[in-house]
């Protein structure tokens, strides 16, 4: 299966070199339509107004943290089926049961490299590809 690499993709984080890190290996990978937020007030008033087919966001960030943004993408009716990637350094054990429990489709743990960040992303696609086969 392939990847459509003109999905339009927004990056939430409140580090600027973060966001110019994770671009860039966007871009390394072909995709092109690449959006960003510095908090996750900026990412989900984005969102509302520019439709996005994936969200790569940070976990900690001011204003409104990664948790809280997805637990509203969740309970929006335009954004709920929203694909989102949580990059983190959370790596212990509550910190990720919770981010599944409101809907994470995957997480990376910080730092990591292109090749893995096309892995999840493949991997979310694919999985949410088959869903969408099961009768």
């Amino acid at each position: 299966m392939t990847i459509d690499k003109d999905m339009k993709i927004l990056i939430a984080d409140d580090m600027p070199s973060m966001r110019s890190a994770v671009k860039g290996m966007l871009k390394q990978l072909g995709f092109t339509k690449i959006s960003e937020a510095s908090d996750g007030l900026g990412a989900l008033s984005h969102l509302r107004l520019n439709r996005c087919d994936l969200l790569l966001s940070d976990w900690n960030m001011p204003n409104m943290d990664g948790i809280s943004l997805v637990r509203m993408i969740r309970g929006d009716v335009e954004l709920k089926d929203m694909i989102v990637l949580m990059i983190t350094a959370e790596t212990d054990k509550e910190h990720v049961m919770e981010a599944i429990k409101v809907g994470i489709s995957d997480y990376i743990v910080k730092p990591f490299t292109a090749d893995i960040l096309l892995h999840k992303i493949e991997n979310i696609i694919a999985k949410r590809h088959q869903a969408d086969k099961t009768p």
